[in-house]
């Protein structure tokens, strides 16, 4: 007996907002819509632990090509701590490490989190994606091996205790990319003495784009492929805080040939980053004004303009 042919990838192109549940990897939901928009490409911009929930910008097609925007961007979670308890992993995935009496009220830890805003320095946790000799770091953590790593500077922008029940304490963190909402969990767990790891964590905002924005891949499943394209936001929709520029035909066409361009002849004066359109409005790309000259960064395949 044959077995149905799986129908061509299509070439879908834009964005999509997904509030990402928990039990599943961001590669996961990667696959997911992939599968139900048969698209040929995809990527998320920022990974979520499979226990974290919330906003996850998955770009696909072209798309993809500006994710970095908010790979970079700043972003703020909700998250939840168990004071008293350490595990292997920081969250609750991992085995208990330890388990130490809590003395901590709300005041105390008020107190402690005025340490952790502004600039500070983390050691990325073992069980993460950082890679050491081309093997993720979480390799050697389920090996039993523990390297040393170098911290890295980050910027907690805002930090704030929203609730606190016993040993359970909701706080929202604003933060900076590269920022580990573990990390900082258990380092406020040990200036309390008492330990901590995370139980809960969901991601409300990254940069421009907030949580209520955010569709379910429960709601895409139920729907049929029209419908879900209309969800579809359009190419530029990560860049759209970006200044935009207007160019004739004769422009585009060099840009998209990676030529570059004067920046007084687009009547630019300031360098920076610019969305380039062409005559029809359609997006031609991402180019960088710099040392007067215009240079392409992330050009659109014609064919996929959006």
């Amino acid at each position: 007996m044959q077995t149905a042919r799986r129908p061509p990838r299509r070439r879908v192109n834009g964005v999509l907002f997904i509030d990402k549940p928990a039990g599943i990897t961001s590669n996961g939901v990667l696959g997911a819509l992939k599968r139900l928009y048969n698209a040929d490409k995809a990527g998320h911009t920022g990974t979520l632990d499979p226990f974290a929930t919330g906003l996850l910008p998955v770009a696909l097609g072209e798309a993809t090509k500006f994710s970095g925007h908010l790979i970079d961007a700043d972003k703020t979670y909700l998250a939840t701590m168990r004071l008293g308890i350490t595990t292997t992993t920081g969250d609750p995935e991992g085995d208990v490490l330890a388990m130490r009496p809590v003395n901590a009220d709300a005041a105390r830890i008020v107190a402690a989190f005025a340490h952790f805003r502004g600039a500070i320095d983390q050691v990325p946790p073992m069980y993460s994606a950082l890679k050491r000799d081309g093997k993720p770091l979480y390799e050697y953590a389920r090996a039993g091996v523990t390297l040393d790593r170098a911290a890295r500077r980050v910027m907690i922008h805002a930090l704030e205790l929203v609730s606190l029940e016993g040993a359970v304490a909701v706080f929202r963190v604003a933060c900076s990319k590269g920022t580990y909402v573990r990390t900082l969990a258990e380092d406020i767990g040990e200036m309390l003495g008492c330990g901590a790891h995370l139980i809960a964590l969901r991601r409300l905002r990254t940069g421009l784009f907030g949580i209520e924005e955010a569709v379910s891949l429960s709601k895409i499943e139920g729907l049929g492929i029209a419908e879900r394209d209309a969800l579809l936001r359009p190419i530029d929709a990560l860049i759209g805080h970006l200044p935009r520029v207007d160019v004739d035909a004769t422009q585009a066409a060099r840009l998209r040939l990676g030529q570059r361009l004067a920046m007084h002849s687009l009547g630019l004066s300031t360098e920076g980053l610019y969305r380039i359109y062409d005559e029809e409005s359609a997006l031609t790309g991402l180019v960088q004004a710099i040392d007067g000259a215009i240079r392409p960064e992330r050009i659109v395949a014609q064919e996929s303009r959006a």
